[in-house]
Formats: structure tokens, sequence, C-alpha cells
């Protein structure tokens, strides 16, 4: 069998939802030892094994659950003749734990407020996409390692593709390029929408969507404008501070 370590870092680094589980403990007679590793992916692939039989599919479902919930690990206590109607007779332990890909976060603009975000972001275990042309700001970010989409702001938010679990933040050079990004990124599936601006700009911005009908009251209301934790906040690395916050405040609610 393959290394089921080497197949759980295949599986975080290609995006997937799985679920990890680990035989913990056992009394009596049980088809696997302690130590026994399992990994269910979300589309109900295996890798490895517990046991197999009635165990083994009992376990599955939870795992299942787990991924399709995003739900914090278990641990299951399985009697094999009460609730399995197994012949072993003994008991069973399972650790069942969600294998998340990284929060993905995607800041459109890499100056100060963006790279200090980014660089804060990924400390707290997010991966940070950037988005800016501007190879002067970009090329200190690629070389720390970051991913960097060279296009400009409105190409990138037409061709980006997003899901329910993904982080957006909109704060780049200029005001024009905020709202029309921003507007165009409210129209596709995200966990977190936010935009910088003062109050001023964010009315501004509402009015746009309005007039123009391209946002309706409820798209815009999800927005999070202006962005970030309310706060004294004054200089990039604050602003960013303030804008994290907010973030985690939403990823972990």
């Amino acid at each position: 069998m393959e290394n089921i370590f080497a197949k759980i870092d295949e599986i975080k680094s290609s995006g997937q939802v799985a679920a990890l589980c680990i035989v913990t403990a056992t009394s009596g007679s049980a088809p696997r030892k302690a130590g026994a590793k399992m990994i269910v992916t979300a589309q109900g692939v295996w890798y490895g094994t517990i046991g197999g039989g009635q165990l083994e599919r009992q376990v599955t479902e939870k795992a299942l659950e787990l991924c399709r919930q995003r739900q914090q690990p278990v641990t299951l206590h399985i009697d094999l003749k009460d609730d399995m109607a197994m012949h072993c007779g003994g008991s069973v332990s399972v650790y069942v734990e969600p294998l998340l890909p990284d929060e993905q976060l995607v800041i459109f603009g890499a100056g100060h407020v963006g790279a200090s975000l980014a660089r804060l972001a990924r400390m707290l275990g997010f991966a940070v996409t950037l988005v800016d042309h501007r190879e002067n700001l970009t090329k200190p970010l690629i070389d720390d390692g970051f991913e960097v989409i060279a296009e400009d702001y409105i190409t990138a938010a037409n061709n980006l593709a997003t899901d329910e679990q993904r982080f957006l933040v909109v704060t780049t050079p200029q005001h024009k390029y905020d709202q029309e990004v921003t507007g165009i990124l409210a129209q596709k599936p995200y966990r977190y929408l936010g935009m910088i601006g003062s109050r001023r700009k964010v009315a501004e911005a509402q009015r746009y969507y309005l007039e123009n009908n391209i946002l309706d009251q409820l798209a815009i209301d999800k927005i999070n404008m202006p962005i970030g934790i309310p706060f004294n906040a004054q200089t990039p690395a604050e602003i960013a501070v303030s804008i994290l916050a907010k973030i985690i405040d939403v990823r972990n609610s």
C-alpha cells in the first residue's frame, strides 16, 4: 500500500477534501489493530483500510459527513457485536479528522496594504494569491514564494474561478478599479468579499451598482465595505491587521 502520509500531502496540495480515519484503540477481537489508517475522499474514494465490512462502511459515512459539513474531528466508539452485528465480538475506537485544503485568499492589489495582508495571512495558514500587473511590486512577493497573477485587475477578476470557500480582498491603487473589480467578484461564489475605501467611496460604489443594475441590495449588503474590523488603523500594516481580523472572524464563524 502506498504511503498514507504521502497521500495526505497529495490530497491537501491538490485542494481536495478528504478525511483521515485512524484506529486508536481496540479491545477483544477486532479486524485491525490500533494504528490502522484509511483515507476517504469527499468523492468516496478509499486509500488504505481499517478492517472492511460494516465497520468501514459506518466510519466512511461519518467521514463523508465531516467532509461535506467541514466539521471538527470526532472519535467513534464502535461495539463490533452490538453496533455492527459482526462476529468479532470486540470494540474499536476510530479517530476521524477532516483533511481540508488551506483557505484560499485572493488579494487584488499588491501595494503596501495588499503585501502586508498577504504576509500576515500566510502566517495564519492561508494560501495567498495576489493579482497585480506591476512587476516592481510583485517580484519581491514572487521571490517570497507567493503566487501572483500578473494581469490587469479587470481581466483577472473576470477570469478568476471561485467557490463558496474563497476569501477575496480588493485593495487596488484606484477606487475605480476597486469598484469595478468588486462588482465583478460579487457575482461569483465566495466565502468573504471585502473592498477597501472610505465611507464616501463605498456609498458611491453602492449607487453605481444599483443605478447600473450590476448588483441588487442583497448582494451589496454581503460585501464587507469599508473593509475590516473598525478601529483606529492608520499604517498599511495596521489596516492589514483590521482586514485579517475580519477574515478570521468569518473563517471561524
